[in-house]
């Protein structure tokens, strides 16, 4: 026997299946990433939010593994309405859930990087894409490991940070400085093809990446960045990766490393709506770290570039 509440609270385990924006309470109910239904049944699902609460990679202060769990708790607060400056609901042309977390065993950190790909490399093999919330940026590199696999040609990176995270190293290593260097290397991302947004951090190798500085967005204006980075990706399949620390401290000081003079809330969600239509091939957010933020500004941030990558999945490949 159902009650009538049946459907209005609890979306995570009430919600059938996708469906466009239901309003709930901010205040209650179980918390999904924007109340999404969690499942791990990915048949006829589009998107697949997914954490990956790891920061063993971490170089300044840790607290990144409780980001997915404070970014579905702040996302309670867009969640109410369709996202703003949409023309239409994203939730209402793509099936989405929450997955919930990867698992992994913190006592072999060697292990972590395999077990991550292969979680990913199940839902990417089914055609699942996924929006992967973080957790430390390095979680980004297994990720990509498991959905380059998956295309002819390395992807293109639209990398929103303050820093290069290309910064080279004679070994491999878990670190979240170096990973998109190896990305390089390895062929999994294609540099000429991609585009580092925001950095405020010397690296005196660019290993051939379109670097636009935190200073570049103010100086050329939005919609110079956003023509540049169409122009650079083309109609090449694209891995966006957001580091919330691309933000100003004073919009995100929640966040293991962070660096003054950053992106505005409203200049990083301009951009990313400007890139409607380019070739998502997969997303995340990533270095919310909560014990450092202020009345949840940071994780509300994160939230929010989160749903509007969901609009630009639903650009891309809306069923």
């Amino acid at each position: 026997m159902s009650s009538n509440s049946d459907g209005k609270i609890d979306l995570a385990f009430t919600r059938q299946k996708g469906g466009a924006t239901q309003t709930e309470p901010t205040y209650s109910g179980a918390l999904s990433f924007a109340r999404r239904r969690y499942s791990k049944n990915l048949e006829d699902v589009d998107v697949a939010i997914v954490g990956v609460p790891f920061d063993l990679a971490t170089t300044s202060r840790p607290g990144a593994r409780l980001g997915p769990r404070a970014v579905r708790e702040a996302s309670a607060m867009v969640a109410w309405d369709r996202v703003h400056e949409w023309s239409y609901d994203p939730f209402s042309r793509l099936s989405v859930i929450d997955y919930g977390d990867v698992y992994f065993d913190h006592g072999e950190p060697q292990n972590i990087p395999v077990q991550i790909t292969e979680q990913f490399k199940v839902i990417h093999s089914l055609g699942t894409k996924t929006l992967m919330v973080g957790g430390d940026h390095f979680a980004t590199y297994p990720v990509l490991k498991s959905l380059a696999q998956f295309y002819e040609e390395p992807l293109s990176l639209i990398h929103f940070d303050a820093h290069s995270d290309t910064w080279s190293e004679d070994k491999k290593t878990i670190n979240h400085g170096t990973m998109f260097y190896h990305a390089a290397k390895e062929g999994l991302v294609a540099p000429d093809r991609s585009v580092q947004i925001g950095i405020r951090t010397y690296n005196d190798e660019d290993h051939g990446f379109n670097i636009f500085s935190a200073e570049a967005v103010r100086t050329l204006g939005v919609q110079k960045i956003i023509e540049n980075v169409r122009n650079i990706v083309s109609d090449n399949p694209v891995y966006l990766t957001f580091d919330i620390d691309c933000l100003d401290p004073s919009m995100a000081p929640g966040t293991g490393t962070p660096v003054v003079g950053g992106l505005t809330t409203m200049e990083a969600q301009q951009i990313l709506r400007g890139l409607c239509g380019i070739k998502l091939a997969g997303a995340d957010v990533v270095e919310v770290a909560p014990s450092y933020d202020v009345s949840q500004i940071t994780a509300l941030a994160g939230a929010t570039m989160a749903m509007n990558i969901i609009g630009l999945f639903a650009e891309a490949y809306a069923s």
